[in-house]
Protein backbone atom coordinates (compact mmCIF):
# COMPACT_ATOMS: atom_id res chain seq x y z
CA UNK A 1 0.00 0.00 0.00
CA UNK A 2 1.54 3.50 -1.00
CA UNK A 3 0.41 6.76 0.10
CA UNK A 4 1.78 9.79 -1.80
CA UNK A 5 2.61 12.99 0.05
CA UNK A 6 3.24 16.49 -1.16
CA UNK A 7 3.91 17.56 -4.28
CA UNK A 8 6.63 16.27 -7.27
CA UNK A 9 10.54 17.45 -6.80
CA UNK A 10 12.15 17.73 -9.32
CA UNK A 11 10.61 14.22 -10.92
CA UNK A 12 12.23 12.13 -7.92
CA UNK A 13 10.57 9.79 -5.44
CA UNK A 14 11.74 9.49 -1.91
CA UNK A 15 9.25 6.23 -0.45
CA UNK A 16 9.36 5.99 3.42
CA UNK A 17 8.44 2.33 4.78
CA UNK A 18 6.07 3.12 8.06
CA UNK A 19 3.59 0.92 10.31
CA UNK A 20 -0.05 1.94 9.26
CA UNK A 21 -1.27 2.59 13.14
CA UNK A 22 -2.21 6.32 13.23
CA UNK A 23 0.76 6.99 15.61
CA UNK A 24 3.59 5.74 13.33
CA UNK A 25 1.59 7.67 9.90
CA UNK A 26 1.79 10.55 12.07
CA UNK A 27 5.45 10.47 12.62
CA UNK A 28 6.26 9.19 9.25
CA UNK A 29 4.56 12.20 7.80
CA UNK A 30 6.14 14.61 10.18
CA UNK A 31 9.53 13.46 8.81
CA UNK A 32 7.91 13.52 5.25
CA UNK A 33 6.75 17.14 5.77
CA UNK A 34 10.80 18.22 6.85
CA UNK A 35 12.47 16.59 3.93
CA UNK A 36 9.66 18.45 1.92
CA UNK A 37 10.83 21.28 3.21
CA UNK A 38 14.81 21.17 1.76
CA UNK A 39 15.33 23.16 -1.50
CA UNK A 40 15.37 20.69 -4.19
CA UNK A 41 14.06 17.48 -1.93
CA UNK A 42 12.31 15.00 -3.40
CA UNK A 43 8.45 13.87 -3.88
CA UNK A 44 8.02 11.71 -0.45
CA UNK A 45 5.64 9.16 -0.36
CA UNK A 46 4.62 6.39 2.38
CA UNK A 47 5.06 2.64 2.19
CA UNK A 48 2.67 1.31 4.69
CA UNK A 49 3.89 -2.49 6.22
CA UNK A 50 2.16 -4.96 8.43
CA UNK A 51 3.69 -6.07 11.24
CA UNK A 52 3.86 -8.82 13.24
CA UNK A 53 3.30 -6.87 16.14
CA UNK A 54 0.35 -4.96 14.44
CA UNK A 55 -1.39 -8.62 13.83
CA UNK A 56 -0.83 -10.11 17.17
CA UNK A 57 -2.80 -8.02 19.25
CA UNK A 58 -3.56 -10.17 21.95
CA UNK A 59 0.18 -11.55 22.98
CA UNK A 60 1.81 -9.56 25.30
CA UNK A 61 5.06 -7.12 23.67
CA UNK A 62 7.69 -9.68 25.73
CA UNK A 63 6.38 -12.51 24.43
CA UNK A 64 6.74 -11.06 20.72
CA UNK A 65 10.50 -10.60 21.31
CA UNK A 66 10.58 -7.25 22.25
CA UNK A 67 10.74 -4.30 19.72
CA UNK A 68 11.42 -6.30 17.22
CA UNK A 69 7.77 -6.64 16.57
CA UNK A 70 7.10 -3.84 15.39
CA UNK A 71 10.42 -3.19 12.98
CA UNK A 72 11.43 -6.12 11.24
CA UNK A 73 9.29 -6.06 8.70
CA UNK A 74 9.43 -2.41 8.30
CA UNK A 75 13.13 -2.65 8.54
CA UNK A 76 13.04 -5.59 4.94
CA UNK A 77 10.71 -2.96 2.99
CA UNK A 78 14.03 -0.76 2.88
CA UNK A 79 17.06 -4.01 2.67
CA UNK A 80 14.43 -5.22 0.13
CA UNK A 81 14.24 -2.09 -2.37
CA UNK A 82 10.39 -1.26 -1.98
CA UNK A 83 11.43 2.07 0.52
CA UNK A 84 14.60 3.92 0.59
CA UNK A 85 13.95 4.95 4.66
CA UNK A 86 12.06 3.18 7.49
CA UNK A 87 10.39 5.49 10.01
CA UNK A 88 10.00 3.97 13.53
CA UNK A 89 9.57 5.20 17.13
CA UNK A 90 13.02 5.06 18.48
CA UNK A 91 12.09 3.16 21.20
CA UNK A 92 10.94 0.09 19.19
CA UNK A 93 14.00 -0.73 17.20
CA UNK A 94 16.19 -3.50 18.69
CA UNK A 95 19.43 -2.71 20.28
CA UNK A 96 21.22 -3.59 17.35
CA UNK A 97 20.66 -2.30 13.51
CA UNK A 98 20.82 -5.45 11.04
CA UNK A 99 23.73 -5.65 8.52
CA UNK A 100 22.79 -2.99 5.07
CA UNK A 101 21.20 -0.84 7.20
CA UNK A 102 22.23 2.36 9.10
CA UNK A 103 20.24 4.39 11.75
CA UNK A 104 21.22 7.83 9.50
CA UNK A 105 18.58 10.29 11.32
CA UNK A 106 17.29 11.32 14.57
CA UNK A 107 14.89 14.17 14.01
CA UNK A 108 14.27 16.89 17.11
CA UNK A 109 13.01 14.58 20.49
CA UNK A 110 10.00 15.21 22.32
CA UNK A 111 9.12 14.70 25.42
CA UNK A 112 10.77 11.27 26.80
CA UNK A 113 8.36 11.51 29.94
CA UNK A 114 5.61 8.72 30.83
CA UNK A 115 2.12 9.86 32.17
CA UNK A 116 -0.14 8.58 34.59
CA UNK A 117 -3.61 8.76 32.78
CA UNK A 118 -7.12 8.49 35.16
CA UNK A 119 -5.16 9.27 38.31
CA UNK A 120 -1.95 10.50 39.85
CA UNK A 121 0.37 8.27 41.79
CA UNK A 122 -0.27 9.83 45.08
CA UNK A 123 -4.18 8.58 44.42
CA UNK A 124 -3.92 5.28 43.63
CA UNK A 125 -5.68 3.51 46.35
CA UNK A 126 -3.63 0.05 48.04
CA UNK A 127 -4.39 -2.21 45.79
CA UNK A 128 -5.31 -0.38 42.48
CA UNK A 129 -4.94 -1.48 39.38
CA UNK A 130 -2.48 0.07 36.62
CA UNK A 131 -2.76 -0.77 33.18
CA UNK A 132 0.32 -1.35 31.58
CA UNK A 133 2.20 -3.84 29.11
CA UNK A 134 5.87 -2.75 30.07
CA UNK A 135 8.16 -4.72 32.13
CA UNK A 136 10.22 -1.20 33.05
CA UNK A 137 7.08 0.52 33.84
CA UNK A 138 5.65 -2.43 36.30
CA UNK A 139 8.69 -2.67 38.02
CA UNK A 140 9.60 0.57 38.20
CA UNK A 141 6.27 1.00 40.00
CA UNK A 142 6.04 -1.90 41.85
CA UNK A 143 9.06 -0.18 43.58
CA UNK A 144 8.10 2.93 44.58
CA UNK A 145 4.25 1.40 45.37
CA UNK A 146 4.49 -2.83 46.09
CA UNK A 147 0.55 -2.36 47.29
CA UNK A 148 -0.77 -1.62 43.38
CA UNK A 149 -1.48 -4.79 40.41
CA UNK A 150 -1.34 -4.87 37.10
CA UNK A 151 -3.09 -5.77 34.08
CA UNK A 152 -1.81 -5.67 30.01
CA UNK A 153 -2.04 -2.91 28.18
CA UNK A 154 -1.96 -3.61 23.98
CA UNK A 155 -3.55 -2.48 20.96
CA UNK A 156 -3.29 1.23 19.12
CA UNK A 157 -2.74 4.31 21.34
CA UNK A 158 -6.76 5.71 21.25
CA UNK A 159 -7.55 1.92 22.31
CA UNK A 160 -4.66 1.73 24.99
CA UNK A 161 -5.95 5.03 26.70
CA UNK A 162 -9.88 4.10 26.05
CA UNK A 163 -8.52 0.63 28.29
CA UNK A 164 -6.74 2.64 30.96
CA UNK A 165 -9.32 4.52 31.62
CA UNK A 166 -11.23 1.95 32.21
CA UNK A 167 -9.19 0.32 34.70
CA UNK A 168 -9.05 3.43 36.48
CA UNK A 169 -5.49 4.24 35.62
CA UNK A 170 -2.70 3.47 33.09
CA UNK A 171 0.63 4.13 31.89
CA UNK A 172 1.62 5.74 28.39
CA UNK A 173 4.44 7.57 26.45
CA UNK A 174 3.41 11.42 27.26
CA UNK A 175 4.84 12.11 23.35
CA UNK A 176 2.49 9.91 21.33
CA UNK A 177 -0.35 11.31 23.48
CA UNK A 178 0.15 14.40 22.36
CA UNK A 179 1.39 13.57 18.69
CA UNK A 180 -2.27 12.29 18.70
CA UNK A 181 -4.39 15.10 20.82
CA UNK A 182 -5.11 12.89 22.97
CA UNK A 183 -3.52 14.11 26.21
CA UNK A 184 -6.79 15.41 28.08
CA UNK A 185 -7.00 12.35 30.50
CA UNK A 186 -3.00 12.94 31.58
CA UNK A 187 -3.33 13.25 35.50
CA UNK A 188 -0.23 13.42 36.28
CA UNK A 189 3.37 13.62 33.93
CA UNK A 190 6.30 11.35 35.53
CA UNK A 191 9.43 12.89 36.35
CA UNK A 192 12.15 10.91 35.25
CA UNK A 193 13.33 10.69 38.63
CA UNK A 194 10.44 8.44 39.54
CA UNK A 195 10.15 6.48 36.16
CA UNK A 196 12.81 6.49 34.08
CA UNK A 197 11.54 6.15 30.25
CA UNK A 198 12.79 3.59 27.77
CA UNK A 199 15.51 3.85 25.69
CA UNK A 200 14.99 5.85 22.87
CA UNK A 201 11.39 7.20 24.40
CA UNK A 202 9.97 10.35 22.73
CA UNK A 203 12.52 9.88 19.62
CA UNK A 204 11.86 9.26 16.13
CA UNK A 205 14.80 7.09 14.33
CA UNK A 206 15.05 6.93 10.64
CA UNK A 207 16.74 4.20 8.90
CA UNK A 208 18.06 3.64 5.36
CA UNK A 209 20.55 1.49 3.37
CA UNK A 210 24.01 1.76 4.20
CA UNK A 211 25.66 3.37 1.39
CA UNK A 212 23.07 5.14 0.16
CA UNK A 213 24.46 8.85 -0.01
CA UNK A 214 22.07 10.62 -1.47
CA UNK A 215 19.26 9.42 1.20
CA UNK A 216 22.32 9.76 3.91
CA UNK A 217 22.78 13.42 2.91
CA UNK A 218 18.88 13.76 2.35
CA UNK A 219 19.00 12.64 6.51
CA UNK A 220 21.36 14.43 8.25
CA UNK A 221 19.84 17.86 7.19
CA UNK A 222 17.14 16.70 9.11
CA UNK A 223 19.03 15.26 11.81
CA UNK A 224 19.16 17.08 15.20
CA UNK A 225 22.82 16.04 16.85
CA UNK A 226 21.93 16.63 20.40
CA UNK A 227 18.70 14.02 20.16
CA UNK A 228 20.79 12.02 18.07
CA UNK A 229 23.93 11.59 20.76
CA UNK A 230 21.76 11.16 23.73
CA UNK A 231 20.07 7.66 21.30
CA UNK A 232 23.05 6.57 20.77
CA UNK A 233 24.36 6.87 24.21
CA UNK A 234 20.96 4.86 25.18
CA UNK A 235 20.96 2.33 22.78
CA UNK A 236 24.44 1.26 23.50
CA UNK A 237 23.19 1.07 27.04
CA UNK A 238 21.13 -1.69 25.92
CA UNK A 239 23.28 -3.09 23.25
CA UNK A 240 25.67 -3.78 26.41
CA UNK A 241 22.56 -5.18 28.29
CA UNK A 242 21.44 -7.72 25.51
CA UNK A 243 18.21 -6.54 26.51
CA UNK A 244 14.76 -4.98 25.25
CA UNK A 245 11.15 -4.80 26.11
CA UNK A 246 11.56 -8.57 27.60
CA UNK A 247 14.11 -6.87 30.54
CA UNK A 248 12.45 -4.33 33.25
CA UNK A 249 15.43 -1.59 32.20
CA UNK A 250 15.14 2.41 31.28
CA UNK A 251 17.83 5.08 30.75
CA UNK A 252 17.66 8.61 29.20
CA UNK A 253 20.80 10.46 28.54
CA UNK A 254 20.80 14.30 28.45
CA UNK A 255 23.04 16.99 27.82
CA UNK A 256 24.40 19.13 30.12
CA UNK A 257 24.04 22.88 30.24
CA UNK A 258 28.05 23.85 29.07
CA UNK A 259 26.82 21.41 25.88
CA UNK A 260 30.34 19.31 26.04
CA UNK A 261 29.20 16.82 28.34
CA UNK A 262 26.35 13.92 28.41
CA UNK A 263 24.56 12.44 31.58
CA UNK A 264 23.03 9.18 31.51
CA UNK A 265 20.62 7.83 33.99
CA UNK A 266 19.39 4.43 33.56
CA UNK A 267 18.15 0.81 35.71
CA UNK A 268 17.79 -2.69 36.06
CA UNK A 269 15.25 -4.08 37.83
CA UNK A 270 13.97 -7.95 39.22
CA UNK A 271 10.44 -8.37 37.44
CA UNK A 272 8.48 -7.91 40.50
CA UNK A 273 10.22 -4.82 41.10
CA UNK A 274 11.34 -5.72 44.66
CA UNK A 275 15.37 -5.20 43.45
CA UNK A 276 16.02 -1.99 41.70
CA UNK A 277 19.99 -0.20 40.88
CA UNK A 278 20.14 2.60 39.75
CA UNK A 279 23.00 4.80 38.42
CA UNK A 280 23.70 7.82 36.32
CA UNK A 281 27.39 8.40 34.95
CA UNK A 282 28.41 11.60 32.88
CA UNK A 283 30.86 11.72 30.42
CA UNK A 284 32.18 14.06 27.36
CA UNK A 285 29.51 13.82 24.41
CA UNK A 286 31.48 13.90 21.65
CA UNK A 287 31.42 9.76 22.93
CA UNK A 288 27.76 8.92 23.65
CA UNK A 289 27.99 5.17 22.79
CA UNK A 290 31.17 5.10 25.43
CA UNK A 291 29.34 6.26 27.72
CA UNK A 292 25.99 4.11 27.70
CA UNK A 293 28.49 0.90 27.70
CA UNK A 294 30.07 2.69 30.82
CA UNK A 295 26.60 2.32 32.78
CA UNK A 296 26.27 -0.67 31.95
CA UNK A 297 29.26 -2.12 32.97
CA UNK A 298 28.52 0.00 36.64
CA UNK A 299 25.40 -1.58 36.87
CA UNK A 300 26.81 -5.12 35.96
CA UNK A 301 29.27 -4.62 38.71
CA UNK A 302 26.80 -4.20 41.35
CA UNK A 303 24.98 -6.97 40.65
CA UNK A 304 27.63 -8.99 40.46
CA UNK A 305 26.40 -10.64 36.85
CA UNK A 306 23.41 -12.33 38.48
CA UNK A 307 19.95 -11.80 37.23
CA UNK A 308 18.09 -9.30 39.50
CA UNK A 309 15.00 -12.17 39.41
CA UNK A 310 17.40 -14.17 41.41
CA UNK A 311 18.32 -11.79 43.77
CA UNK A 312 14.43 -11.30 44.32
CA UNK A 313 14.30 -14.64 45.10
CA UNK A 314 17.30 -14.61 48.28
CA UNK A 315 18.12 -11.29 48.66
CA UNK A 316 17.36 -7.57 49.79
CA UNK A 317 18.60 -4.68 48.88
CA UNK A 318 19.01 -1.51 51.07
CA UNK A 319 17.37 1.63 49.66
CA UNK A 320 20.61 3.55 49.47
CA UNK A 321 22.21 0.53 47.49
CA UNK A 322 19.73 0.81 44.62
CA UNK A 323 17.38 3.93 44.99
CA UNK A 324 14.25 4.67 47.33
CA UNK A 325 10.81 4.29 47.52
Amino acid sequence: MVTPIGGDREGRTLRLATRGSPLALFQARRVADRLAALPGAPHCELVVVQTSGDTLVDVPVAQLGGQGAFVKEVQLAVLDGRADLAVHSAKDLPAVTPPGLVLACVPERADPRDALVGCTLEALSSGATVATGSVRRRAQLAWLRPDLTFCDLRGNMATRLERALEVGAGVLALAALERLGLSAPVAEVLDPRTLLPQVGQGALAVECRDGDQAVLELLAAVDDPVAHGAVRAERAFLAALGGGCSLPLGALAVLDDDGAQLSIDGFLASRDGRILLRRCVHGPASEPEELGRRLTAVLLDECGGRSLDDWAEDAWTEPDQAGSR
